[in-house]
């Protein structure tokens, strides 16, 4: 149900359309969204597509030089989306944008699934200036510069038009999670950036899709970073990084069973079947996803917001809470 809808009305400029892509809901969510404003355009999904399915056939629909995905479980601000259209207007390299991410249940704090830009470690785990895993920070704008990140989260992203279609939008497969990091990565791939802007604030209620700490969450996560890794990574070094994730993620497994979590550790198992299964989609996949990338490439990778160490380690290990406290 679009129950933030009319904040969208209300703090987006006329001139900006707004659309619904309805992914076949069945709790009256396009009747409630024509009542609230004439000025919303449905596109109705004959099928829930999912997440990634979802926009990627609905944005088939939608002809406009820079889309905005938003999910809807997020209030917007006043001055909302001009700042991620004018970066994107202004600089030709910048491939995509991502506003600041606060809890709309604790509006004082960043919120879990973006924060103020997203990072992955040398084992491609992900992260955020101002929640590292289950610890998120209060806004007290210790992270008010714009940044060059590594992701930004799918429930607020501002992207090229063209270029997420040029890209292949999001791998369907992945159903939902972790799709927005690896389009991300594909966009720094061409030689883009992703980009974080601190003057543009959402609210994200969470766990609109799914619980957080839902055990079918907690499969995708594990199975699409895998697929994730395996897409973007090449030569010795996509062997040697899987390996030793999927050792950690063995671990990680093991910690789930010795608390009592046996449905947890069967969700990585069965993550990491799955890996094993989609290997020979996963090799096509890649070819093309490479075929497309040489075809809109502006330059070399761009490595912003990878960062060589351990988030593992420094968290678990040495107590490191804060995006601030990390060793560099």
């Amino acid at each position: 149900m679009p129950i933030f809808l009319p904040s969208v009305i209300l703090h987006t400029p006329k001139e900006v359309a707004v659309y619904l892509i309805d992914n076949a809901s069945t709790d009256n969510s396009i009747n409630t969204a024509k009542s609230i404003s004439d000025r919303v355009k449905i596109i109705a999904l004959t099928q829930n597509f999912g997440f990634a399915g979802g926009y990627n056939e609905g944005l088939k629909q939608v002809d406009t030089e820079i889309i905005i995905l938003l999910n809807s479980d997020i209030e917007v601000t006043s001055n909302w989306c001009i700042p991620l259209i004018n970066r994107l207007t202004e600089s030709i390299s910048t491939g995509a944008v991502v506003p600041k991410i606060k809890s709309y249940k604790n509006k004082d704090q960043f919120e879990y699934a973006g924060g103020a830009g997203g990072f992955l470690d040398k084992h491609g785990y992900a992260f955020c200036r101002g929640r590292l895993f289950e610890d998120v920070e209060t806004d007290e704008g210790q992270y008010d510069t714009n940044k060059s990140v590594a992701w930004g989260s799918g429930c607020a992203l501002a992207l090229r038009s063209d270029l997420f279609h040029a890209l292949g939008g999001f791998d369907t497969s992945y159903f939902a999670h972790f799709e927005e990091i690896d389009l991300a990565w594909r966009i720094r791939r061409a030689g883009y950036s992703i980009d974080f802007i601190s003057s543009a604030t959402v609210f994200h209620l969470g766990g609109g899709t799914m619980s957080y700490a839902s055990n079918r969450k907690l499969y995708l996560n594990f199975r699409n970073s895998l697929f994730t890794l395996f897409k973007n990574l090449v030569g010795w070094s996509a062997f040697r990084i899987i390996f030793s994730r999927m050792c950690l993620d063995g671990l990680a497994a093991a910690m789930f069973l010795l608390k009592g979590n046996p449905q947890s550790f069967l969700a990585v198992f069965r993550a990491h079947l799955s890996f094993y299964n989609s290997i020979g989609r996963l090799k096509k996949r890649k070819l093309s996803e490479c075929e497309m990338i040489e075809k809109v490439k502006i330059g070399k990778p761009n490595s912003s917001g990878i960062k060589n160490i351990s988030i593992i380690w420094q968290y678990f290990v040495e107590g490191r809470r804060k995006f601030t406290d990390l060793k560099k």
